[in-house]
């Protein structure tokens, strides 16, 4: 283990209780005013690093989960240490819990991706930091307060990152109370990150661009014990394929249905694929990220080929496997008119559904070294790093034009006629199981939308031609079959034609 030493330290204290918080935003948080759950349970699934924290802590202290998102938090709790784990955008209301929790005498320790990767910006809010895995490290922060040598370590690091082999079953039972406001609480995870070196990706910066494997042996033993849905949170689940291939090969008797993550090179192995859909699975989420050559490789993401963007995605459909488009706007490839292109070519690649995130360069990733040496940082407000708001000052637009295509897009994704069509037409290719999660992840992103006032503009748009009636009929037409109202990128082949634009 690897520490950063600091001269003060603490008193000993007993602990016989300890209190695990996931902190959540102030639009989406429950609390003891208002203890209604937004309907967001299809963007829920369990809270593995939590429960996963909760089996790493010695059997001798009692341990309890609060999640803001599903339930309040109690800040007069009896737990004398409350670990704290969160993700940038929440990294004030983790502070601003720290801060109330330090006036009440208790002991607060950071852990997660903000903390692993901004450990000195989080001590200065906590005791102690446990940055990466807590396996062998959230251990050795109760010893050392219990011993009262917290203090002379504030940020606990591992030097070697530690055995998936030692990684302890998930703690679900802490979280079977609020069961029903997740997707699933059965997560399950084969992998620790990915081994790609794509630039925004704070996943990269936190597992130092490796990807470990747990025993397969180990992950069926836990499938076994839980139910037939579940998902495995694996950054990218293909990132070792002969390990997914083996993983795969020996679920399929057990008959489960998953979704997961991974990356499009799932689509160039045959074997994989169906393998993998052998195994259960019904979704995959993957990162397409942009429709420009140029932009992928300042990602560092050349191995996507927008030329194949659609051979792949039809071969992954061909399959019987759903996707869901993680889509990035605002890179300095991007000019207004690329919401109207990245519409036209989710509808043509009969995309499931979309995760659309305006560029954000997270603190501790190389697109924020990048964005901040440059001088194109606007915003330091970690609230606003949520993937919602313009945080940057874009190279091919305005600040407005990226936040208000951005919003327009999604709104246009998911409005309610093109959710009906795109289940409906999944449904009558006789893929029942995928037709309802399209719809019910569908029905939840429009909820959030409509929840947050999300509409939008198009930065490019042309004032409408034709009777309200005539258009609709079109769109109707249009997202049922995939054809009529094309787009520049619906006449193309790939998404290759798209490039062709002297602007981007």
């Amino acid at each position: 283990m690897n520490s950063t030493q600091v001269s003060e330290t603490q008193a000993a204290v007993k602990i016989s209780k300890v209190l695990l918080v996931l902190p959540a935003a102030k639009h989406v948080r429950v609390t003891s005013a208002d203890r209604s759950v937004p309907r967001r349970k299809m963007l829920r699934f369990s809270i593995l690093g939590l429960t996963t924290v909760a089996a790493a802590t010695p059997p001798q202290y009692e341990v309890t989960i609060c999640d803001e998102n599903v339930e309040p938090l109690d800040l007069d709790t009896d737990a004398e240490v409350v670990g704290i784990s969160f993700m940038t955008a929440i990294a004030p209301r983790a502070f601003e819990i720290a801060r109330e929790l330090h006036r009440r005498g208790k002991i607060v320790v950071a852990g997660g991706f903000h903390p692993t990767l901004c450990p000195e910006d989080t001590a200065r809010h906590f005791d102690a930091v446990v940055a990466g895995d807590a396996e062998g490290l959230w251990p050795k922060v109760l010893a050392d307060i219990e011993a009262g040598r917290l203090g002379k370590t504030k940020i606990y690091r591992h030097r070697d990152l530690p055995d998936l082999a030692c990684v302890p079953a998930p703690r679900r039972d802490l979280t079977a109370h609020t069961a029903k406001y997740y997707a699933t609480i059965n997560a399950v995870q084969t992998t620790r990150g990915c081994a790609n070196g794509c630039t925004y990706c704070s996943i990269t910066a936190f597992h130092r661009q490796t990807q470990r494997t747990r025993p397969v042996e180990d992950v069926l033993a836990e499938l076994k014990t839980i139910g037939r849905d579940f998902i495995f949170v694996d950054d990218n689940i293909i990132g070792d394929v002969e390990y997914a291939k083996k993983l795969f090969a020996a679920m399929a008797p057990l008959k489960k249905r998953w979704i997961s993550q991974c990356s499009l090179r799932i689509a160039d192995d045959p074997e994989l694929l169906k393998l993998a859909r052998d195994a259960g699975c019904l979704a995959m989420f993957i990162g397409i990220e942009t429709l420009s050559g140029a932009n992928l490789s300042d990602f560092g993401k050349e191995f996507n080929d927008a030329a194949s963007y659609r051979k792949r995605i039809a071969a992954i459909r061909r399959a019987g496997i759903g996707v869901q488009a993680g889509i990035i706007v605002g890179a300095d490839g991007d000019d207004p008119g690329v919401f109207e292109r990245m519409l036209g070519f989710l509808r043509a690649a009969r995309i499931d559904a979309l995760q659309l995130n305006i560029l954000t360069p997270l603190p501790g990733t190389p697109l924020f070294e990048q964005f901040d040496r440059a001088g194109r940082i606007t915003d330091t407000d970690w609230s606003k790093y949520d993937f919602r708001h313009v945080v940057i000052r874009p190279a091919g637009m305005t600040a407005g034009q990226l936040q208000d295509g951005a919003d327009w897009l999604y709104a246009q994704f998911y409005r309610l006629d093109r959710i009906i069509l795109r289940a409906l037409r999944t449904l009558l290719s006789g893929k029942v199981s995928l037709a309802v999660l399209a719809w019910q992840l569908g029905m939840t992103y429009r909820y959030d939308n409509i929840r947050e006032g999300i509409v939008g503009r198009n930065p490019v748009a042309k004032p409408a031609s034709g009777s309200r009636f005539g258009a609709a009929l079109r769109r109707a037409w249009s997202a049922l079959t995939g054809l009529g109202e094309r787009s520049r990128t619906e006449e193309c082949p790939d998404a290759e034609g798209v490039q062709e634009n002297p602007a981007m």
